[in-house]
């Protein structure tokens, strides 16, 4: 690496450095917030496994340094923004609740990183390094608003797919909107049960998993966009075994482990599907690169460059 090139990068760790001491009180707070929060428990991980991705595709990142400042006003930008919101510089209807504030201070962050990257490394590096550098964003935690929104749609689709198992297994029951009326007992699909967490987890492993095996950008989509209704299948799939347990063992059943406690083994049964279909997205691929590789010289009806002794 020239001496200008070195340069560049122990500015850059140097800054990342400053960086963090300067937002140690709310990183540590943010950390603390995301161990004793279900839905945020994978923040604590995300800077881990996003190092471990630049180092996977280390032989592949740009090696020329330089300074790209006009790509950087877009997180700079987005930075200011959320520490103005967070600051009480940009008016707000609403107080901002803990997980909110805690939101601002880390998109703050990652975008500064994001805009001593482009300064200090430039734009050639970032686009060679965009997936490990955009993953650290899954270390915001999602606004309550957007929580809540997305709580109610899996809600209402769980309930939905819970009702079709039902009339497919014919286990009776009469709904009312979230409410299904068993021969034993009355459940409901509350917000509780919206399987929204998992669901978020799924998702963010989806997205590594792709990253990880797959190179189309359409087998990468294909793998992540089926994600959301595999997290509906699998919600649904859980209400009806809490309800047939209700039904066939008993309504104390509703108390049991496998309600409280069983969201893991849900969740690690979702995982069936999620690397089957990875594994066929990956075969074709496979496949497909085997087909286009080029015909040796005696398949072309070329003379071998060297003869075998027989002959």
């Amino acid at each position: 690496m020239a001496g200008g090139q070195r340069t560049r990068l122990v500015w850059l760790l140097g800054f990342i450095g400053l960086l963090t001491v300067v937002f140690i009180k709310p990183l540590v707070a943010l950390m603390k917030y995301s161990a004793g929060v279900d839905m945020h428990s994978h923040i604590v991980l995300i800077p881990v496994v996003s190092v471990y991705l630049l180092a996977l595709r280390y032989r592949s990142l740009a090696t020329q340094y330089s300074s790209s400042p006009v790509w950087a006003l877009v997180p700079l930008a987005l930075g200011v923004l959320a520490l103005g919101v967070v600051w009480k510089l940009i008016p707000l209807a609403s107080p901002l609740s803990l997980n909110d504030r805690l939101a601002c201070y880390a998109m703050a962050y990652v975008a500064l990183l994001m805009v001593a990257g482009f300064v200090f490394l430039g734009r050639g590096w970032m686009a060679s390094a965009a997936f490990p550098v955009l993953f650290l964003l899954f270390m915001v935690p999602l606004p309550d608003g957007l929580v809540h929104l997305m709580e109610t749609g899996s809600q209402l689709a769980s309930a939905q797919v819970a009702d079709w198992m039902f009339s497919l297994t014919g286990l009776p029951n009469v709904r009312s909107g979230n409410f299904f009326r068993l021969p034993t007992i009355t459940i409901e699909v509350a917000e509780e049960c919206s399987g929204i967490r998992s669901s978020w987890i799924l998702f963010i492993t989806s997205l590594v998993a792709a990253e990880m095996f797959l190179r189309s950008s359409w087998r990468r989509l294909i793998l992540v966009a089926l994600i959301i209704p595999l997290g509906v299948l699998r919600n649904g799939f859980r209400i009806l075994v809490i309800s047939w347990l209700c039904v066939e063992v008993g309504p104390h059943m509703i108390h049991s482990f496998i309600h409280h406690r069983g969201g893991p083994i849900f969740f690690a049964l979702s995982l069936g599907p999620l690397f089957l279909l990875l594994w066929l997205l990956r075969r074709g691929e496979l496949r497909k690169m085997d087909g286009q590789s080029p015909p040796s010289s005696v398949t072309r009806g070329e003379k071998p460059a060297i003869k075998s002794l027989a002959s």
